[in-house]
């Protein structure tokens, strides 16, 4: 084996040097990439909901116009069923904030605890089963496992 002067040593680790600072380089990028992936896909969520909440808000403000979202004549619908579906669309979005892991543990506790009581003491509970088919299947899932599980017919 060839003996190694002081000047090709050098050159040896100037190359280790910059190959290691080329990987920890690109593991930054990468790491930035994909929060910025997460906060796109986070403001594109808010803006979703904004959208839902104002459409909640104009039919609140005028009933006649659920008309253009479900045949089902005014006279028919309970009026808390627009409330009730705010509710949950606000629900799905937290949930879905949580399943990104936008929401701290703090945060989603909180969260959970006071869906939990608007499922358990609220009318929410009783209509999410008319409601529910508007969801994504995850969030369903979730409603129907930790927030409104099925009662018996002894508690009914």
């Amino acid at each position: 084996m060839a003996a190694l002067g002081f000047s090709d040593l050098l050159s040896l680790v100037q190359s280790v040097v910059l190959i290691g600072a080329l990987a920890v380089t690109l593991y930054f990028s990468r790491q930035q990439v994909k929060s910025q992936r997460v906060d796109l896909e986070t403001r594109i969520l808010a803006d979703i909901d904004e959208m839902h909440r104002i459409l909640s808000e104009k039919l609140l403000e005028d009933p006649s116009l659920v008309k253009v979202l479900s045949n089902v004549p005014p006279s028919e619908r309970p009026k808390e069923q627009h409330v009730a579906y705010q509710v949950f669309s606000m629900c799905s979005y937290i949930y879905h904030m949580r399943e990104r892991k936008i929401l701290s543990d703090n945060e989603w506790e909180g969260e959970l605890r006071w869906m939990k009581f608007v499922f358990a003491h609220g009318l929410a509970g009783k209509m999410w089963k008319d409601a529910e088919s508007n969801f994504d299947p995850s969030f369903r899932a979730f409603v129907n496992k930790e927030l409104a599980p099925p009662r018996s017919p002894a508690t009914s």
